[in-house]
């Protein structure tokens, strides 16, 4: 169970060969949870209306060669026509495992956003990431949602109890119950190197994608292979 980003467009790829209509593939873009992460790399353009960061892109294994790219250039062109400029994207290249030491998750550096174009602009912010039993990360965001009490909490407390967390009892303290709910179920600390940075320049031209100043600089060799397994922190 994972939450679900902030959405500001979402596209599908669908497969219409047989006269029916099969999601193949999705292309999420939306808000990030601080606006540094798109005025860091781009400070010249608007966030969230000329930037926004692409949060999810994923394809079935089946489809052929090239899907991937020609996907990413339909959703590019479609975010133009609304006045995006600027996508920023990250690559998590840390292999994550369940509890017990099934691979859920290889590490990703981001092969098809160097091949479609984009500037690597180097890692996020190093830290320490909480790793759930089944593999996923438990984000910095989703505990607080949970400490606040803010919109979303039910879902994020949702996501504990699933994995075997006590049920919070009325009234009690948030965090004291989030900190005896991880311990509960398992969670463990990880460090994290930071996911790698892919910036996309939009536009119709050559000179118009040029014309986009970057905040960040340009860097190679790009990335090729995975962070060895993480480390308990």
């Amino acid at each position: 169970m994972q939450i679900r980003p902030a959405v500001k467009v979402q596209f599908g790829l669908y497969d219409t060969a047989d006269g029916g209509r099969r999601l193949n593939g999705v292309a999420v873009f939306g808000v990030p949870v601080n606006t540094a992460v798109l005025t860091k790399p781009l400070p010249e353009l608007r966030p969230f209306t000329e930037s926004v960061e692409c949060s999810r892109f994923v394809l079935l294994d089946e489809c052929p060669g090239n899907t991937e790219s020609w996907f990413l250039a339909r959703c590019f062109d479609l975010l133009l026509t609304r006045g995006v400029r600027g996508v920023v994207s990250f690559a998590d290249p840390v292999p994550r495992r369940t509890a017990s030491g099934l691979l859920v998750m290889p590490g990703h550096v981001g092969t098809i956003y160097a091949a479609t174009n984009a500037l690597y602009t180097g890692r996020a912010t190093a830290r320490t990431v909480k790793l759930l039993p089944d593999g996923t990360v438990f984000h910095d965001r989703t505990a607080q949602k949970i400490r606040r009490q803010e919109q979303g909490c039910e879902y994020a407390t949702a996501q504990l109890l699933a994995l075997g967390a006590p049920r919070p009892r009325p009234g009690c303290d948030r965090a004291r119950w989030l900190r005896e709910a991880l311990a509960a179920v398992g969670a463990r600390n990880v460090r994290h190197r930071g996911a790698h940075r892919w910036v996309f320049r939009l536009g119709r031209t050559r000179r118009e994608r040029d014309d986009i100043r970057l905040g960040v600089p340009s860097l190679r060799p790009y990335p090729k292979r995975p962070d060895p397994e993480h480390t308990a922190a």
